[in-house]
């Protein structure tokens, strides 16, 4: 855990007494969840700037320190100015180690060089660059690495069939989800499909384009 924010506590909430945080270079935020009740603060903007250009912010757990005592937290959600993009409101989820969170980790591709479509000429089409989860909020993976070694032009892999590490689960259980597929591009097709592409472009016919992919 890296980002860790000191805070105040705003006795008085409304739209006015946030107006004033942030006229005093505050971001008023809430905590709130857990068995306890929520919580109005402020957090020094320019930490908070930090804490989201350190990317660590928004995909891990942050730690409070107010009132002398430490409270874990995810960053549930940041509101943002539509025309300045500075942040104005945030919102802190209380959570322990243990707490199973949803959360989207990164999908990080890894054995283009040793899969046979990409070895083909085939292209990597990716459907899912965020994979979402359940783990234990003391335990978010970085990232996890989607395998596509063995995939031919024209396979598909689904979260299925992804290695998640330990204790993590994944977050959509209805369906088995896309991550990727390997499509043909230009340079893969073959001597005839080229020569009846360009017969049939010649007498005026469309084409239909190489492929398409779906999300299941």
């Amino acid at each position: 855990m890296s980002v860790v924010l000191d805070v105040v506590i705003r006795e008085e909430t409304g739209t006015g007494n946030a107006r004033e945080a942030r006229r005093n270079g505050m971001v008023p935020g809430v905590i709130y969840g857990g068995d306890k009740d929520a919580v109005s603060i402020g957090v020094k903007y320019n930490e908070v700037l930090k804490a989201i250009n350190s990317g660590q912010f928004l995909s891990n757990m942050v730690e409070l320190q107010y009132d002398g005592k430490p409270q874990k937290v995810i960053t549930k959600d940041v509101q943002f100015h539509p025309v300045s993009d500075q942040p104005v409101h945030v919102d802190f989820f209380r959570v322990t180690d243990k707490t199973i969170i949803d959360v989207d980790v990164s999908a990080v591709f890894v054995g283009e060089d040793a899969s046979p479509g990409m070895k083909a000429g085939g292209a990597l089409n990716v459907v899912r660059y965020n994979i979402e989860v359940k783990c234990p909020a003391g335990s978010i993976p970085e990232n996890i690495e989607v395998d596509i070694s063995e995939m031919e032009i024209g396979d598909s892999i689904h979260l299925s069939e992804v290695k998640l590490p330990a204790g993590v689960k994944p977050g959509i259980s209805d369906r088995d989800v896309t991550i990727a597929t390997i499509i043909p591009s230009r340079s893969s097709k073959t001597a005839e499909e080229e020569e009846a592409e360009a017969a049939a472009e010649a007498e005026g016919v469309d084409v239909p384009a190489t492929a398409q992919t779906a999300e299941d």
